[in-house]
């Protein structure tokens, strides 16, 4: 192991000076997914009027098929593809907690674009809400970025994320079998936001490993396991815009998402170590902030309350 710190060193100091780089990535990788979220949440919601059931259980497989026939859909798909792409490139140039957050950009993006296609003026409250969230997320990063460290990754670590990993989808899995007909968007944007958040930090642990010539099998088997998170997660998030509004999908994204990352790399890879408690605080509310958020424009959102009154989507053209 002599040479890999040294190595790791060099790659610690060509990059440190390139953070503007990865966060002006991670910018366009956030208007990609938000132009995605709409186009995809228009394919979804097509398809379920026309062959859904009604109930809230979850994308069938003929459903799945189907949407590989709407344009906005597949544009959507590419689109997210593309921002996901972004979003990899961007941790070559900046650490995780900086990189991640920034999709928070999309909340605002997907808010204004959904507000225009669906004809519904956002109200003060649902305003307010996307205002606590990237606000929320905004103090966490701010906070994170002056005492997150990153260290070289051990095997023992990625275990660890992996072992985590297998009991939420242990969970996830109970809970979409026994509750599926009666869970609403949140659980699907939560699950969607969880499973991504895994995404993001084992994909990050993968380069972090291969950067420092440590390709064993634990590291194949952690890409295996990236590909399955994001293979469920991106079910979740399909099925969370047939019965979700898109912008509302994209706050739970965009908060879940980094906070889980986060929370892994404070507690898992112990990029938090140097933080003094005060910091540790403020992060712990801030994160409650920005969760209580999503709550809210889950509450005031214009299309819940119309879905309420007539228990139909808003129609998009």
């Amino acid at each position: 192991m002599p040479d890999v710190i040294p190595f790791a060193d060099g790659i610690a100091e060509a990059f440190s000076g390139s953070a503007p780089i990865g966060i002006l990535i991670a910018v366009v990788g956030a208007v990609f997914l938000s132009l995605g979220a709409q186009l995809q949440h228009r394919g979804v919601v097509t398809v379920e009027e026309r062959h859904g059931t009604g109930e809230k259980s979850g994308l069938s497989g003929g459903q799945l098929v189907r949407l590989l026939a709407r344009p906005s859909w597949v544009t959507g798909t590419v689109m997210l593809g593309l921002a996901i792409a972004l979003q990899l490139t961007a941790l070559g140039f900046a650490p995780l907690i900086v990189v991640q957050p920034i999709g928070i950009v999309a909340l605002v993006l997907t808010s204004i674009l959904n507000a225009r296609v669906s004809r519904m003026k956002l109200s003060r409250f649902a305003i307010g809400a996307i205002v606590m969230c990237v606000a929320g997320i905004g103090v966490f990063v701010t906070v994170a970025a002056f005492f997150a460290k990153e260290h070289i990754i051990r095997e023992t670590q990625l275990i660890i994320i992996l072992g985590i990993l297998g009991w939420v989808l242990l969970l996830l899995g109970a809970a979409f079998v026994f509750f599926r007909k009666r869970v609403g968007a949140m659980f699907y944007i939560v699950a969607g936001g969880v499973l991504y958040g895994f995404v993001a930090s084992i994909a990050k642990v993968v380069i972090n490993r291969i950067l420092n010539n440590n390709l064993d099998w634990v590291t194949v088997v952690g890409a295996i396991c990236l590909l399955l998170a994001m293979a469920l997660g991106f079910y979740f998030v399909q099925t969370a815009y047939s019965v979700g509004a898109p912008d509302l999908v994209i706050a739970g994204l965009t908060v879940v998402d980094p906070l889980v990352a986060v929370a892994i790399g404070i507690f898992v890879l112990g990029e938090a170590s140097a933080t003094p408690v005060w910091a540790l605080v403020v992060w712990a509310v801030a994160g409650g902030v920005a969760i209580f958020g999503v709550f809210r424009l889950a509450k005031y959102h214009p299309q819940t309350h119309h879905r309420e009154e007539t228990g139909e989507q808003p129609t998009l053209r």
